[in-house]
């Protein structure tokens, strides 16, 4: 879920909807026109898992806020990434 002209850059962690499903949660600066909101998230995502910018597409919600992304890459090491950044943020909950 993205929030455009959020104030800063970050992936702020996990949330679930109220089905039930989880969504990562990342707000950017860039304002949501001329696709300059989608271009910082995939920069943002980038950074957090370490991986070239060109591995990551919008597959669906290039217009809207919950997104589907792909990233490419080796899905242990992807896995690995996601849950070491879940299990800080727990830490700093605990």
């Amino acid at each position: 879920r993205l929030t455009p002209r959020g104030g800063r850059d970050a992936v702020e962690g996990w949330q679930t909807d109220s089905a039930g499903r989880e969504y990562l949660k990342a707000r950017v600066r860039a304002p949501a026109d001329a696709g300059k909101a989608n271009a910082a998230l995939v920069e943002l995502l980038a950074k957090w898992l370490d991986v070239p910018r060109a591995l990551i597409a919008i597959r669906r919600g290039e217009k809207a806020r919950l997104k589907i992304i792909t990233v490419q890459g080796d899905p242990k090491y992807l896995i690995a990434r996601v849950e070491r950044d879940r299990m800080e943020k727990d830490g700093k909950k605990n």
